[in-house]
């Protein structure tokens, strides 16, 4: 392997032993939570509303609860690591290395994806064995969920390099990622809504996301999946670009 090859896998090698130091936190946590969800919305409100657009109801929501275990561990994960290599200062030996920014960006990046990644194949394979889960259409599901992987892994660093403290961090994930994703369709469909929220529903990015992972497993989606497919791919390119010329100028690289 080249001297470049090594100092990225080390690199990534590096967080993800980090996250997995902490597995019963980083993966079995989020594990217990989407067990709570089907438990809670399948096994109870499943009763009530049986099924949703021909689906069964507990069916119906898996995908978002998959996207969802993606999402948040890929932006947990990067927004809570960089900030805190940023205090302990370990981040000063990472800039000082051979690496280059687009390495140490990557390096990062694949961290948040890699756990997002393992949570959420975990929480498919228990959801298949709890209910049986369909994949429909894998052409369309793969590429939908690395994207959204890779998209959240790049808001996470971007927060994580905005972030003065944790609670900056706490900030974004309770109060901005977590009703997007709450009111983007995860445990409904947004044909169902009245009329504005309805409509509101429909400039709520992740709505667009948690349409196109649903349409892989189950073959269903109240969006277009070929524009949403694409607007996936530019945001996650623009954020990708923005990161790196935070990183290329050191942007609060050191707290």
């Amino acid at each position: 392997m080249s001297p470049a090859q090594i100092r990225f896998l080390t690199l990534v090698r590096r967080e993800v032993n980090r996250f997995f130091k902490i597995k019963r936190q980083t993966v079995g946590a989020p594990l217990l939570e989407t067990f709570l969800y089907i438990s809670v919305f399948g096994a109870a409100l499943g009763t009530r509303i049986d099924q949703l657009h021909g689906v069964d109801y507990v069916v119906f929501i898996i995908p978002g609860l998959i996207m969802m275990a993606w999402a948040t561990n890929a932006f947990s994960n990067n927004s809570s690591s960089l900030l805190q290599q940023k205090f302990q200062r370990s981040i000063d030996d990472q800039l000082s290395s051979p690496a280059s920014p687009v390495e140490l960006l990557l390096a990062f990046s694949l961290g948040g994806f890699l756990r997002g990644g393992i949570v959420a194949t975990l929480t498919f394979i228990a959801s298949s064995i709890l209910v049986g889960v369909p994949v429909e259409h894998v052409l369309v599901l793969i590429p939908a969920l690395f994207l959204v992987g890779f998209f959240f892994s790049q808001l996470g660093v971007l927060v994580g390099l905005r972030a003065e403290q944790f609670d900056d961090v706490s900030f974004y994930q309770t109060f901005i990622l977590q009703p997007l994703i709450f009111l983007g369709g995860v445990f409904y469909s947004a044909t169902l809504l009245p009329e504005p929220f309805e409509t509101l529903t429909q400039f709520n990015p992740v709505y667009y996301m948690i349409g196109l992972v649903r349409y892989g497993f189950i073959g269903y989606s109240e969006t277009n999946i070929a524009l949403s497919l694409l607007f996936l791919t530019v945001a996650a390119g623009i954020l990708f670009t923005v990161n790196l010329r935070l990183f290329n100028r050191g942007y609060r690289l050191r707290a």
